[in-house]
């Protein structure tokens, strides 16, 4: 099983060096991956800044993150109509604290 797993993650690792037109750094890769884990923020967000798809940010947080923690995250974002633009209310354009201000 251990080396099913080890396939996995390489295969995992070659389909995101093959989506992204650039090599992703260390910092990058945490971005991206705080950029999954927030509810508000859609992966079309995530493409436009870093070049991944959907397909792509996941293949990289099963590389990533470990088994269950990968397993945690799927099933939230299985569950969250924020993650796709497409699927959003209208009124929704962009998240803002309310502590912030607005100008």
């Amino acid at each position: 099983m251990a080396r099913r797993d080890a396939r996995a993650g390489a295969a995992c690792r070659d389909e995101i060096l093959k989506i992204s037109a650039s090599e992703l750094t260390p910092v990058d890769v945490a971005r991206i991956i705080e950029m999954a884990w927030e509810d508000r923020t859609p992966f079309e967000a995530i493409e436009a800044q870093f070049g991944l798809n959907e397909s792509a940010v996941v293949a990289l947080m099963r590389a990533e993150l470990k088994r269950t923690t990968f397993k945690v995250w799927r099933a939230r974002m299985a569950a969250r109509t924020t993650k796709h633009a497409a699927l959003r209310d209208p009124a929704v354009v962009r998240h803002r604290a309310v502590h912030t201000r607005q100008a």
